[in-house]
């Protein structure tokens, strides 16, 4: 597994000479599921597939009591995912955000994902 990594705001680095990726690692894994939790659901051309599921399980009237579950299978899918460890997330009715945040067992080893929806 191979990404690049990705500054503070979100963007790619580059100019490091090879040394600003991260390969075979819990980091790896971890950018890889904020990516696909950044991602919704038929927004990437290439495999409309990818992603989460904000349309259909996610957003909307009644579904706050369902949304871990379908952010949870998002994270176990993840490749080099092998179990969540710990979950917990938070919801601001008034801003209408999400927080996540989950400790994972991956292929490497385990890490931490945080990230605001």
């Amino acid at each position: 597994m191979r990404y690049r990594t990705l500054s503070p705001t979100g963007d790619y680095t580059f100019g490091a000479n090879g040394t600003n990726f991260l390969v075979n690692s819990p980091a790896a894994v971890a950018q890889a599921v904020q990516t696909r939790l950044g991602i919704a659901v038929g927004e990437w051309f290439l495999d409309i597939t990818y992603g989460t599921p904000y349309q259909s399980k996610i957003l909307g009237m009644g579904r706050v009591a369902t949304y871990d579950s379908a952010i949870q299978d998002v994270i176990l899918n993840t490749p080099g995912v092998s179990a969540i460890v710990q979950y917990s997330s938070t919801v601001n009715p008034k801003t209408r955000a999400a927080s996540v945040f989950a400790v994972i067992d991956t292929i490497y080893g385990q890490t931490t994902v945080s990230t605001d929806l």
